[in-house]
């Protein structure tokens, strides 16, 4: 028998990470240990915007917005 060349589609799994994980991924990306990206590979997270979500919703900064935000200081100082 003659084997045909086929275009295999080899599909990752979804990995599920446990809550203390993403926490600790938040932590260390919002004190600027590491990027959102760096943590991506750092950790083997596939998804690529994976980590951004974890930081919306667990996270204590505004990641919501693409401008940095402003230190409350600086603008309390300012009025």
């Amino acid at each position: 028998m003659e084997e045909t060349s086929k275009s295999v589609f080899l599909r990752k799994s979804q990995k599920d990470y446990s809550l203390a994980f993403k926490l600790a991924v938040v932590d260390q990306v919002e004190k600027g240990l590491l990027t959102y990206k760096q943590a991506q590979l750092r950790y083997g997270i596939q998804g690529r915007s994976t980590v951004l979500v974890w930081l919306r919703k667990h996270g204590q900064l505004d990641w919501t917005s693409k401008c940095p935000m402003k230190d409350t200081a600086t603008a309390q100082e300012n009025q």
